[in-house]
């Protein structure tokens, strides 16, 4: 028997996220999810007059796959995979959170050919400018291990959070993002952390549903040469696989000159993989109400209320400072006082401190339910 609930997040993708209409193809690319998950969004779809189409994915035989890949294997997949993507007005991607670590053990020499000739041809630059997409994880068990809930109180949690009235979250975050249209300057101090950059006149853009199954952000990116100072991540990451904790970045000028972490050697091999990945590509603030904690995934805790992250590597083309890179990896600092605190100041003035906003214009997006 299908949970109820999968038909309800299923109307929300596609009559709300990717707002579907009639004759409009939709690629609903699900891996390693339980199928009832896809037969509810193929319903939804058609419910809609539109055209589903379907891709299925194992994590386990993508592992094998990249493991003993080929320049020309990858290059034939994506190719592949591109053509589909051309022909499609929308997508969704569901993957699995059952377990993060699947590609811990793919070389990563493999892992950044897959980045650069899979990843980025495809999504970087064909589904993230020429569809509207969003993606999300499906809940499993590990995962609500990683949120250190039972699975019953994780579903309940994931179902309401992504079921969240965007509409209203929507509204509420009109006036953060006049302000952080208006603003030039960004200051962020907190615990290890001292920071200053310019968001100059590129464009913000309000995620509330559209993108990201859960959302709540509102992002923009630095001017690229524009960063300087240090900054301490103090949420865990998971990245090809690994755990990374405490990334610490010190910036000149835009450019990453010193990163550390418990894996200080491959988070630099990662920054050394292109000319772009040592520079941001994105800043953002979290505003989700009832994303509190961290679970070692990042669409959920690039959301975190109290939260501010950062993209190293590729900006998006609709928030544009100009970086390219095959990686585009987010990376939080939540600043709640359960997390040290921490505060974020616009051209000098106090725009939040230790996880809530000051200006009473703003006090909507702190009270929402």
């Amino acid at each position: 028997m299908m949970d109820p609930r999968l038909n309800d997040l299923a109307r929300v993708l596609i009559n709300y996220s990717v707002n579907l209409k009639r004759g409009e193809k939709v690629l609903i690319e699900a891996v390693g999810v339980d199928p009832q998950a896809v037969v509810a969004l193929i319903r939804a779809a058609r419910a809609r007059g539109g055209v589903p189409l379907v891709l299925l994915k194992e994590p386990v035989v993508t592992r094998e796959l990249l493991r003993g890949a080929t320049e020309e294997g990858i290059k034939t997949g994506a190719a592949c995979e591109l053509f589909t993507m051309k022909k499609v007005d929308a997508y969704i991607g569901v993957r699995s959170g059952s377990n993060i670590f699947e590609m811990s053990d793919v070389p990563s020499d493999k892992m950044q050919l897959f980045s650069s000739k899979w990843m980025k041809p495809v999504h970087l630059k064909e589904r993230l400018n020429n569809t509207r997409w969003v993606v999300l994880r499906f809940p499993t068990p590990s995962m609500s291990q990683q949120a250190a809930m039972s699975t019953e109180a994780f579903e309940a949690f994931f179902f309401k959070v992504c079921c969240l009235d965007y509409r209203s979250l929507s509204k509420a975050m009109n006036p953060l993002v006049r302000r952080m249209t208006r603003a030039r300057d960004v200051r962020i101090k907190g615990k290890g952390t001292d920071l200053s950059f310019s968001i100059g006149e590129i464009p913000v853009i309000k995620c509330d549903g559209e993108m990201n199954i859960p959302d709540g952000e509102i992002y923009t990116a630095p001017v690229k040469d524009s960063i300087n100072g240090t900054v301490l991540f103090n949420t865990p990451s998971v990245y090809e696989g690994i755990t990374f904790e405490n990334i610490r970045l010190v910036f000149e000028k835009g450019r990453v000159v010193e990163a550390t972490a418990n894996h200080t050697k491959r988070l630099n091999e990662i920054l050394d993989g292109d000319k772009g990945a040592r520079f941001v590509g994105e800043f953002a603030l979290g505003v989700n109400p009832h994303i509190k904690e961290p679970m070692k995934d990042t669409l959920f805790d690039e959301k975190i209320a109290g939260s501010f992250h950062m993209a190293l590597g590729n900006s998006y083309e609709d928030a544009d400072n100009g970086n390219r890179s095959q990686i585009h990896w987010d990376l939080v600092c939540i600043q709640t006082p359960a997390y040290g605190g921490g505060e974020i100041h616009f051209d000098g003035k106090l725009l939040r401190k230790n996880g809530r906003f000051v200006p009473k214009d703003l006090k909507r997006l702190d009270n929402l339910r």
